[in-house]
């Protein structure tokens, strides 16, 4: 099941979900807030950065169909070390960890698609990690676009050389060859 269809179910069980506009380069909360909340790109892009110093650094990024989530908040109910910030004017449907837990236990397959989206999540966060530990910039690069090709559609290439920890002169060169 896709996120589109999760969050379609969740609805019709919770018909109140609220939305959120952000405005472009709008923060969707700082850091170090608790927010248990799951959020729904309906339209529009957004990136969640963590401060590195002076520096930040994206971790993801989410468009127009994908669930965006402080996960660290999320199952620990601590403040998050992260940031979200939309790109462009983003729309966001807004599910309270509540109803999603009321959904979860309506039914076991409710919860058995929610595990596997989770499972898949980790396995991406696990093969990101992998690529900027072993591989090359190129090697990154040409993963990511084969594993995100509309990836290149949506986010800056300053954005995206800093996903894939490398200068955008480098990115550039790359692009090219």
């Amino acid at each position: 099941m896709k996120p589109i269809e999760l969050i379609q179910k969740i609805q019709e069980f919770e018909p109140h979900a609220k939305k959120r506009v952000l405005k472009r380069n709008a923060l969707l909360l700082p850091k170090n807030n608790c927010d248990t909340h799951i959020y729904f790109v309906e339209s529009g892009t957004i990136r969640m950065f963590v401060e590195d110093g002076d520096a930040e650094q994206n971790i993801r990024f989410g468009y127009r169909g994908d669930i965006v989530v402080f996960m660290d908040a999320f199952f620990s109910g601590n403040p998050t070390a992260y940031s979200m910030q939309a790109l462009k004017k983003t729309t966001l449907t807004v599910l309270t960890k509540a109803a999603l837990q009321r959904f979860l236990e309506q039914e076991p397959a409710h919860l058995r698609i929610w595990l596997a989206m989770l499972e898949d999540l980790v396995l991406q966060l696990l093969e990101r990690e992998k690529d900027i530990l072993t591989t090359t910039p190129r090697e990154r690069y040409q993963r990511l676009l084969q594993r995100s090709p509309q990836l290149f559609q949506e986010i800056s290439n300053r954005h995206i050389a800093n996903y894939l920890r490398m200068s955008p002169e480098t990115l550039s060169r790359l692009k090219k060859h």
